[in-house]
C-alpha cells in the first residue's frame, strides 16, 4: 500500500487507511486498532504523500524522510520512541536529516514523523518509493 492511501486525521491519534469514499466524506480504517470511522469533508485530513518536511534547501517529501529513517534503522522500528525527551528526538532527527530547518520543524512534528513511521512498519507498509520512480523502472525493464 502506498502513502497515497494513508491519512492523518486532525484530532484523531495514529494513522488511517482510506477504505472508500461516500457522498459526505469517506470511510477510514485505523492502523492502530483496525476500527473503521466515517470522516466528514469538514475534517482536517492530510494524505501522507502530500506532507513535506522543511530543510534548509527545500521541502523534502515525507516519503523521502521515511526512506532515510528506514535506511538508518535497516527497515526496523526507530531506536527512539515518539514519547522520548525533546532533545533526544531532535538529536535522532538530526542524524536522519542533518539539514532539517530547526526553526520550522518543531519537536511535535518530529514526534509525529517517528510515531507514523513506527505505525507503518508495524503494519508492514514499508515501500516508501514514489510511483513515478516505479513507473520509470518498469519502462526501463521492458526495453
Amino acid at each position: 500500500m502506498s502513502l497515497d492511501k494513508i491519512l492523518a486525521i486532525g484530532g484523531k491519534p495514529g494513522l488511517y487507511k482510506l477504505v472508500t469514499q461516500t457522498r459526505t466524506g469517506f470511510v477510514a480504517e485505523s492502523l492502530l486498532d483496525n476500527k473503521r470511522i466515517t470522516v466528514g469533508m469538514q475534517s482536517n485530513v492530510s494524505i501522507l504523500s502530500e506532507i513535506a518536511i522543511y530543510t534548509l534547501d527545500e521541502e523534502l517529501p515525507l516519503r523521502e524522510v521515511f526512506l532515510k529513517i528506514q535506511e538508518k534503522e535497516n527497515g526496523e522500528k526507530t531506536s527512539v520512541g515518539h514519547k522520548d525527551e525533546k532533545i533526544k528526538l531532535e538529536e535522532y532527527f538530526f542524524e536522519v536529516l542533518p539539514n532539517y530547518d530547526e526553526d520550522r520543524v518543531y519537536a511535535s512534528d518530529i514526534k509525529k514523523v517517528i510515531h507514523w513511521y513506527n505505525i507503518l512498519v508495524d503494519n508492514g507498509i514499508t515501500d516508501f518509493s514514489a510511483k513515478e520512480e516505479k513507473a520509470s523502472e518498469d519502462s526501463t525493464e521492458e526495453e
